[in-house]
C-alpha cells in the first residue's frame, strides 16, 4: 500500500527523486518546490500547517493545485496546463503513472530565463507598448471576474483597514514600533475619510476575485504578451478586493525600481481601459499597503537568513504618505496637434493622471473605442462607427468638460498631478478649470501644442485610417471638425502668456523638461 508524504522530509526525498529522473533545475520557496526540466515545469505543495495556509494533507494539497489552476488559467491558459498526480513512492515516483495519487503537483509550461517582468526591466528590455495592452488585459479581466456579494467581508473597511493594521504591527514586531508610528499616525488620519469610499465601493458590487500577488516577479513575457500569473490561491481574503489594489501592486513595485515613468503609464493606461477614476481617493491608501507589505516580506527573509536584495520599499511608503501640493495641467491646441503625444510624456515624468477628453467623451455617451491609440497609450476595446460631426456637438462638448471638470477635482482633492488633455480652444471653458484649480488650492498651468494646417490634416488622415479593429487613436475628429476649430479665434489671450508653457519635441528629453517647467512653474526661486 502506497501513502501520501506525511511530513516535509519524506516529501523533500520525492520531489529529489523527480529532479534526479528529470534531470531538473529545483527552485524552493517556504511553502513549495518548482522543478524545471527545460520544457515544463512542476510545482508542489510542502506539506506544511501555518498561520496562513494549510498544506498538511494530501487532500487539501489535490484542492490547493486545483484551485491554483483555476484562478491562473483565467489570465495565463496557456502557461497552466493541468494538475498531474504523483504515483509510486517517496523513494520511486512516476510522474501521471497509474495507482492511487500520493501526491500532486501543478504542470506548468516552463518559460525561458529573464522572461519576467522584473528581469526585463533590470535589463531595460520592457516595451512601453507591452505595459499598455497588459493594462487594457487587466482590465479586461477586472471587468469578467466574479464579483464579491456586499455581504461579504472581502473589500469591507474593517477588513481593508485591519489588514492594514497587522502588517504595520508586525512590521513594528520586528524592528520597533518607532518603525511603524508615521504610517499609523497617517492611517489614523486617513482611515475615518475613506471607510465611507470603501464601503461604497463594497455595496457598488466593486470587488471582484482579482490576482492579489501583482508584482513584477509574477508577470511574464509569454509570445510576446506581458501575461499576470502565481496569483494567491491559498487565502481568498488576499485574492478577493478592489481591482485597484491588483494595479496598486505593480505601480507601486515599479515605483520602487525606479520606474515611476512606466508606473504612471501602466496606471493611465489602466484607468483609460476602465474608467474608474472614481477610484482614484484608495489608490495612494493602496499603494502605501502593497509597499509596506513587500517591506515586512523583505525583514522576515531577512529575519531567515536571507540578506535584504531588491529596492527601499519602507522609504517609498514615506515618499507616498508625504504631502503634496496638487497640479493641474490643460492642453491647448485643434485636433492633431499634438496633445495626446505631449501629455503622454508630461504624465510620465511628472508622475501624473490623465484625463483624455477623446476616450471620456467616448465613454460619456456610450460609444464604442479603438482597442488602442496611435501613441500607444490604451484605450477601452470596443469597435463601431462613429459619426464625429454628433460627438463634437457643441452641446456633448460642453457636457464632456463639465465630465472632466468633475474627474479632475476627484483626483486633484485625492493629492495627484493632473493633466487634461483636451482643445481647451473655448477661453470660458480655461477659466472655468483654472477656477477648479482654486479649490483645492493647485497651481494652473496650460501646455500649448500647435503644427502648421498640412501637418495636422495630415496626422488626422494618417490615424483615421488605421481601423477601428487595430491600434486606433481614440480621437474621431475628422479634417472638417478640424476646419470648423480653425475658422475659431483659438488663440490664448495675453494675461495667459505667464502661465503657458510651449511644447517642443524637437529638444533631446523635451519631456523631462516640460515636466521640470510645469512643476516648478509659479514656485519660489531657491536662494543661493
Amino acid at each position: 500500500m502506497t501513502t501520501a508524504p506525511t511530513d516535509l522530509q519524506s516529501a523533500t526525498t520525492l520531489v529529489d527523486r523527480l529532479r534526479q529522473q528529470r534531470q531538473a533545475r529545483l527552485i524552493e520557496t517556504h511553502i513549495s518546490w518548482v522543478l524545471l526540466d527545460g520544457q515544463d515545469a512542476w510545482k508542489f505543495k510542502k506539506p506544511l500547517h501555518l498561520p496562513f495556509l494549510d498544506a498538511s494533507t494530501l487532500a487539501r494539497r489535490q484542492q490547493l493545485c486545483e484551485e491554483e489552476l483555476r484562478l491562473n488559467r483565467r489570465m495565463a491558459p496557456s502557461l497552466y496546463l493541468d494538475v498531474t498526480p504523483i504515483t509510486g513512492t517517496p523513494n520511486a515516483p512516476v510522474l501521471g503513472g497509474t495507482g492511487p495519487a500520493i501526491e500532486y503537483a501543478v504542470h506548468m509550461r516552463q518559460f525561458p530565463n529573464g522572461a519576467l517582468l522584473g528581469e526585463l526591466l533590470e535589463a531595460g528590455q520592457v516595451q512601453p507598448t507591452q505595459l499598455d495592452n497588459f493594462a487594457r488585459h487587466l482590465a479586461d479581466f477586472h471587468r469578467s471576474a466574479e464579483v464579491a456579494p456586499p455581504s461579504t467581508p472581502y473589500g469591507s473597511p474593517a477588513l481593508v483597514e485591519r489588514t492594514t493594521r497587522d502588517v504595520l504591527r508586525n512590521l513594528a514586531n520586528i524592528e520597533g514600533e518607532a518603525l511603524s508610528a508615521p504610517f499609523v499616525d497617517w492611517l489614523d488620519a486617513q482611515a475615518p475619510l475613506l471607510r465611507p469610499l470603501w464601503a461604497q465601493r463594497q455595496a457598488q458590487g466593486r470587488i471582484v476575485e482579482g490576482h492579489g500577488d501583482l508584482h513584477l516577479a509574477n508577470v511574464v513575457l509569454l509570445d510576446g504578451t506581458l501575461t499576470a500569473f502565481d496569483c494567491i490561491e491559498f487565502d481568498p481574503g488576499l485574492r478577493w478586493g478592489d481591482p485597484l489594489s491588483d494595479v496598486a501592486f505593480l505601480v507601486m513595485d515599479l515605483m520602487a525600481h525606479q520606474r515611476a515613468d512606466l508606473a504612471f503609464r501602466f496606471l493611465n493606461a489602466y484607468l483609460d481601459a476602465n474608467g474608474d477614476h472614481a477610484s482614484i481617493p484608495v489608490l495612494r491608501h493602496y499603494l502605501v499597503y502593497r509597499a509596506l507589505v513587500r517591506a515586512l516580506v523583505v525583514r522576515i527573509k531577512a529575519g531567515a537568513g536571507q540578506p535584504p536584495d531588491g529596492p527601499d520599499y519602507l522609504a517609498l511608503a514615506h515618499s507616498l504618505i508625504a504631502p503634496i501640493a496638487p497640479r493641474l495641467l490643460i492642453t491647448h491646441g485643434v485636433s492633431g496637434s499634438g496633445k495626446t503625444f505631449v501629455s503622454q510624456g508630461v504624465l510620465e515624468q511628472a508622475g501624473a493622471i490623465r484625463l483624455r477628453s477623446d476616450v471620456e467623451r467616448k465613454r460619456l455617451f456610450g460609444v464604442a473605442h479603438a482597442a488602442a491609440p496611435s501613441d500607444g497609450a490604451a484605450a477601452p476595446s470596443g469597435a463601431g462607427d462613429v459619426d464625429a460631426h454628433a460627438l463634437y456637438s457643441r452641446d456633448r462638448t460642453q457636457a464632456t468638460y463639465a465630465h472632466l471638470r468633475e474627474l479632475a477635482q476627484t483626483c486633484l482633492q485625492s493629492g495627484w498631478h493632473v493633466i487634461v488633455d483636451a482643445t481647451f480652444l473655448d477661453a470660458d471653458e480655461r477659466d472655468r478649470f483654472r477656477q477648479l484649480a482654486s479649490s483645492p488650492p493647485s497651481h494652473f498651468a496650460i501646455v500649448h501644442c500647435e503644427a502648421p494646417r498640412p501637418v495636422l490634416e495630415a496626422r488626422i488622415t494618417a490615424r483615421l485610417a488605421v481601423p477601428q479593429q487595430g491600434a486606433r487613436d481614440a480621437s474621431d475628429a475628422d479634417t472638417s471638425v478640424l476646419a470648423q476649430q480653425l475658422h475659431q479665434d483659438t488663440a490664448l489671450r495675453p494675461a495667459e502668456a505667464a502661465e503657458t508653457l510651449q511644447a517642443d519635441t524637437t529638444q533631446p528629453d523635451w519631456a523631462a523638461r516640460l515636466a521640470h517647467q510645469w512643476l516648478t512653474l509659479g514656485a519660489p526661486a531657491a536662494t543661493p
